[in-house]
């Protein structure tokens, strides 16, 4: 079965964990909007983890399809900390996706104002 995952850093396409997705039989849906709910860490400018609170930005991700067999592999293949959850949407569907663990975003750089890594690291 084939399960919609929402990506919000290295594993979007053409940065340097997209290669997991690929490997694992991901394929790009579209791109997406958070709902204004998140908080998007740089964990020490190598990559991105996004939190939902009670009050936030929207975060520009991108939706992929994956079997759902391959998620523990993926998420094995992820830095530390970062976790599957649910995800909203700015268009109210609800899906799973990358998040961050509170430790891991303790005293690190808050971007949510960036509005998503991409927008961060300059490459959009």
């Amino acid at each position: 079965m084939h399960i919609k995952l929402a990506v919000n850093g290295t594993l979007m396409r053409g940065l340097a964990l997209n290669h997991n997705l690929l490997e694992l039989g991901g394929v790009f849906v579209e791109e997406a909007l958070t709902a204004p709910l998140y908080r998007l860490w740089s964990i020490n400018d190598q990559h991105p983890a996004m939190q939902r609170c009670a009050s936030g930005g929207q975060i520009s991700l991108e939706i992929w399809s994956i079997d759902s067999s391959h998620i523990g592999e993926l998420l094995s293949r992820e830095p530390a900390g970062l976790s599957v959850g649910k995800i909203l949407l700015a268009d109210n569907r609800e899906v799973l996706g990358i998040l961050g663990e509170s430790y891991l975003c303790e005293g690190m750089q808050e971007i949510t104002q960036f509005g998503g890594w991409r927008e961060y690291k300059g490459l959009r």
